[in-house]
């Protein structure tokens, strides 16, 4: 069980497939707006929320790693899409009478605000949700990482990394009906297991600074409060320095 250490800076990571709803590709606003809605019950219990949005609903530059298609540009298309996604959410969350804005790691000023982390400091403590897009700005590091670096830099309690399973499997539950759940694992053991929840780069950064991770299905949202879902195990996998 995680003790309720009134967790005041929260980091969510959101993959961009939880915003395709039904269908197999790009943006479902509907979907869009029952996100919005659990982002705004975590902003109403008065904690400070960070977002960084993921783009696999749009593009993977990844995926043409075997085309002919060089690896930066195509991370660059990627980083486009999580400014789509970013700009989608934010609309959503403003529907729910919740102060938001978007900063992008890539220069898009007419979109978007330049990410700048003082600033993204004063938004937070003025109660805005503040949503990360653009990945790092640089080609080659996922958006995983742009979780792991942006919670750094806004001094975040915890990540909460949503997914489509309820926490961390020594492998695929979705494939594998015996896979066994892990309630709390080390930095260490993801990092020997190369479990796939979160890359290398992201662990070690939440390692090196003492920055625990909550994976969790983002489903839970839907019905339970934050607080409810950081007290009880079987929603989640923490992943922390040592084993609780």
């Amino acid at each position: 069980m995680i003790k309720d250490k009134g967790y005041k800076r929260i980091l969510l990571k959101l993959s961009g497939e939880t915003l395709m709803g039904p269908q197999g590709f790009g943006v479902d606003f509907n979907a869009c707006q029952q996100i919005a809605k659990s982002i705004k019950q975590i902003r109403d219990q008065q904690i400070e929320l960070g977002i960084v949005i993921g783009g696999g609903n749009i593009f993977r530059g990844i995926n043409l790693s075997n085309s002919e298609m060089k690896r930066t540009p195509a991370d660059h298309m990627g980083m486009l899409a999580t400014l789509i996604n970013g700009t989608a959410l934010q609309q959503a969350i403003q529907i729910q009478d919740c102060p938001s804005r978007v900063m992008s790691a890539l220069e898009c000023p007419r979109v978007a605000d330049s990410y700048n982390w003082r600033k993204a400091h004063e938004y937070l403590k003025a109660g805005e949700v503040v949503i990360f897009v653009g990945g790092t700005g640089n080609p080659y590091f996922t958006t995983d990482t742009a979780a792991a670096l942006r919670a750094n830099e806004i001094h975040a309690d915890i990540i909460l990394k949503a997914t489509k399973v309820d926490g961390i499997y020594d492998k695929d539950p979705l494939k594998f009906p015996d896979a066994v759940k892990y309630e709390t694992i080390t930095y260490t053991q993801a990092l020997e297991d190369k479990l796939k929840i979160m890359d290398a780069t992201a662990f070690a950064l939440c390692m090196s600074n003492s920055i625990p991770i909550f994976v969790f299905n983002m489903e839970r949202l839907n019905d339970l409060s934050i607080h409810e879902i950081l007290s009880d195990n079987k929603h989640g996998t923490l992943v922390t320095e040592e084993r609780k």
